[in-house]
């Protein structure tokens, strides 16, 4: 059964599983994106987002359960829910013989949509009028995600599916993108978007989903999730007052000494904002959590069990970096899940 575009969340996802033989790669999604969202979705290397969004395009089949995007199944009804949707073609997928421009026509034609964001994006990102005549085997990587990302974006669709968008772009031109993202989302578009640069996700998203070895840890609204995160406070107060704070069931020593107490602060300020007021204050500092401290926090080590929000629990271990400093869980296998040409250069072309 098929809902109508404006009436249907922009993704959701109910139960979603996905195994290659012995390898689990994701567990039981259950996600939702409202309309008109910019949306984070992450986690480490190999915690099951690429596999998620391969889902989702309608690239690879379920396992179980069920993806749609706008109401439509993205497996028997994926070309209807592609029509609504573009999304960031991998730069090494690219048609290294063909000109930008060349490669630009070829994506709106299979698309199916006028270019009408074309310009705009071009010129926010940089991407001169004389480069796009030559070869993209001549481009650099990050003019490849610059012309990957005109793609996505070109049509004005009603949904973004971009996985790391900003890989390989300079601070500029990573900040002008982020500036048409706002746009869009001003001009009611939904976006998905994974990212490793949790700065970036918190400068641009609303809400955000991390997911761990294929299962979901949380999803939320970042202001509630940075509202629930750990502060630290470091404030110069009598001894009654760091007494009285200490006493607060939310509140950890760090050190006390010159009449300064620093003290970490879980969750609700409220108690302590009101201890604060009873006495008198000489130097207050209140450090704001970002979306890295909270994000950090679901990897802490930790016993499995019940997940927040009702998620599934998962045991959180400390991980290892990698050789190139990431966090990696291994890569996502499958032959069924290896991206062709012919399918990732349309952005709502047939499967």
């Amino acid at each position: 059964m098929t809902a109508h575009l404006s009436d249907a969340a922009a993704i959701e996802t109910s139960d979603l599983r996905k195994r290659y033989g012995p390898l689990t790669a994701l567990e039981g999604l259950d996600l939702v994106v409202p309309r008109g969202t910019v949306f984070g979705f992450l986690g480490p290397n190999g915690a099951g987002k690429t596999t998620t969004i391969r889902l989702l395009l309608g690239f690879i089949r379920p396992s179980a359960g069920s993806a749609r995007i706008f109401g439509l199944d993205t497996w028997s009804e994926g070309v209807a829910a592609r029509r609504a949707l573009g999304y960031l073609v991998p730069p090494e997928a690219l048609y290294l013989d063909m000109s930008g421009d060349d490669q630009l026509d070829y994506a709106a034609r299979l698309s199916g949509t006028p270019p009408v964001l074309r310009d705009r994006f071009l010129d926010a990102l940089e991407l001169g009028r004389g480069p796009l005549r030559r070869r993209l085997g001549t481009f650099s990587k990050g003019m490849r995600q610059k012309l990957a990302l005109v793609m996505a974006c070109q049509g004005d669709p009603e949904l973004l599916i971009l996985d790391e968008p900003t890989d390989g772009l300079d601070p500029l031109i990573q900040r002008a993108f982020e500036s048409l993202l706002r746009e869009r989302h001003r001009a009611g578009r939904t976006i998905f978007m994974s990212s490793h640069d949790l700065a970036e996700v918190e400068r641009t998203c609303q809400r955000v989903a991390v997911v761990r070895a294929g299962h979901l840890v949380v999803q939320d609204a970042v202001a509630d999730l940075l509202r629930r995160r750990r502060r630290t406070v470091d404030v110069r107060i009598d001894d009654a007052g760091a007494g009285a704070i200490l006493a607060l069931p939310n509140a950890t020593r760090l050190s006390r000494e010159a009449g300064r107490l620093r003290a970490a602060i879980d969750g609700d300020l409220n108690p302590l904002l009101r201890i604060l007021a009873l006495h008198d204050i000489s130097d207050l500092s209140i450090e704001s959590p970002t979306l890295e401290d909270a994000f950090m926090a679901f990897y802490e080590p930790a016993a499995a069990g019940p997940g927040p929000n009702g998620t599934a629990g998962v045991a959180l271990t400390a991980l290892p970096p990698a050789s190139d400093g990431t966090t990696s869980l291994g890569s996502e296998l499958g032959d069924d899940d290896v991206f062709t040409r012919e399918v990732v250069t349309t952005a709502g072309g047939p499967r």
